[in-house]
């Protein structure tokens, strides 16, 4: 399945909940709940780099399908994870949550649950996108910014 381009979330449901049950800091949670992030997804093979762009940051996610790989969370925590793809839908499981991400029509849905709580966000392209690649993307050093970022807050 090809995610490569540039989604615009326009809906993101249970965001303030989900926040709080995985335990992102009150401000993580107040600046995020009205704003809708950019995602960009570029593939190479085997290769994603996935790009969250917020007016507050940037989040920046590198990794290779089937490998594990160290992801930025929402609230600029470090955390393992390995990414497989199952019919046609990127998985990502981490040992605080599961995200579910795949494409239906002209969208991207991702679905993140944890014990006892869970997110839908739903996102449009706003790009054309190419057949053949994926992308999505870790930087650990823009995590060590965003941590800076939210303390300074």
């Amino acid at each position: 399945m090809d995610f490569s381009g540039t989604w615009q979330v326009y809906s993101e449901e249970n965001l303030e909940q989900f926040l709080k049950v995985i335990g992102a800091p009150e401000i993580v949670v107040k600046m995020r709940k009205d704003v809708k992030p950019v995602m960009v997804i570029e593939q190479n093979g085997r290769d994603l780099t996935c790009t969250m762009k917020t007016p507050f940051c940037s989040r920046v996610n590198v990794f290779t399908i089937g490998k594990e790989s160290e992801i930025c969370s929402v609230d600029g925590r470090k955390l393992k994870c390995t990414v497989r793809e199952e019919k046609g839908k990127l998985i990502c499981e981490t040992n605080k949550f599961t995200s579910v991400r795949e494409i239906q029509g002209d969208e991207m849905i991702e679905v993140t649950w944890t014990g006892s709580g869970s997110v839908a966000a739903r996102s449009r392209s706003s790009s054309p996108r190419e057949t053949g690649r994926v992308s999505l993307t870790f930087d650990p050093r823009l995590c060590g910014r965003a941590e800076r970022f939210w303390k300074i807050i």
